[in-house]
């Protein structure tokens, strides 16, 4: 039997200038966000506006994004240590529970105080809010412009542009129905419009927690078809059979994987070398950076169900 282990990381493909604008575009959307969400808070418990209340927990899911994406980004250039071989790249993956719980939380917050104001409904400066919200528009917009350059180059930018540029509809949204009870005294709009946010959270939330759950429990990444994997694999001139395959996530930037390759009998060294090289270069393209293959010529045992 022989044993390769493939070392690159997909983290490390970026250039470092590429890298460089990536940093400096998480750090600066993430202080401008910020900002704005503490703005937004006070202003919204000042002007009693729920809807304001809403859209800056919303606001914060942004923050948040962009912290654990800068995380990823930091944390995927510590180097290993003999008590953490895989480094803290799973650090990741538990700071996105933790703010799938938060954000699960604050939506609770969101849709109890919603329905006490349909039961008691309270007086709202609706121009105060069009002009806050409108603010948010701006702020979003602007952090999403900070990763239109990158989005192309990391699937995290992209979706950190998605996200942001999805909000600045969002805070449009708050926009109207502040300009709306301006004009109209429908106070009841402003709830109906926190709910609408919570309804929006949860949406995003949802998956996050539903991945952030899979990938602590090591499960296979939602981003991985394992049947496409295997087939890639078993395609590789000179390979026979798959078996004993696992896939997991070191973080939620990069993916590992562990697999017996039944060869061909009669390969050479530098055939196996080939060989392996292809597999590596096939799992790479299936979004798997980290590789730790066995190949034997015959297969002593049963292959595993749920894989073969």
């Amino acid at each position: 039997m022989a044993h390769d282990h493939n070392h690159d990381h997909a983290g490390h493909h970026h250039g470092p200038t590429v890298l460089t604008s990536i940093n400096r575009a998480l750090i600066i959307g993430a202080i401008l966000n910020a900002g704005y969400v503490v703005v937004e808070f006070v202003l919204g418990f000042y002007y009693n506006s729920l809807a304001l209340v809403a859209d800056a927990g919303h606001n914060l899911s942004d923050v948040a994004s962009l912290l654990l994406s800068l995380l990823a980004f930091r944390l995927a250039r510590v180097r290993q240590t003999p008590s953490f071989t895989y480094g803290f790249r799973k650090s990741t993956v538990l700071a996105s529970l933790t703010n799938a719980v938060i954000l699960l939380i604050t939506i609770g917050a969101i849709l109890w105080e919603s329905i006490s104001r349909f039961r008691h409904p309270e007086p709202v400066a609706g121009g105060a809010v069009a002009w806050v919200a409108g603010l948010g528009m701006l702020v979003n917009a602007a952090s999403a412009m900070l990763f239109f350059r990158d989005k192309e180059h990391d699937l995290n930018v992209k979706g950190a542009y998605l996200h942001l540029a999805t909000d600045a509809l969002v805070s449009l949204g708050v926009v109207v129905s502040g300009i709306v009870i301006s004009y109209t005294n429908w106070t009841w709009l402003d709830p109906v419009i926190g709910i609408l946010v919570a309804v929006v959270i949860m949406g995003s939330t949802w998956r996050l927690l539903t991945d952030s759950l899979r990938l602590s429990m090591d499960g296979v990444p939602a981003d991985i078809d394992l049947p496409t994997v295997l087939a890639d694999l078993r395609a590789v001139s000179g390979v026979q059979d798959v078996h004993h395959v696992h896939v997991w996530a070191m973080s939620t930037t990069e993916n590992a994987l562990t697999a017996h390759l039944v060869l061909q009998p009669g390969l050479s060294d530098s055939q196996i070398a080939t060989l392996k090289h292809e597999a590596r270069h096939r799992l790479e393209h299936q979004k798997i950076s980290h590789a730790t293959l066995e190949t034997e010529t015959t297969t002593k045992d049963e292959c595993e169900a749920e894989v073969c």
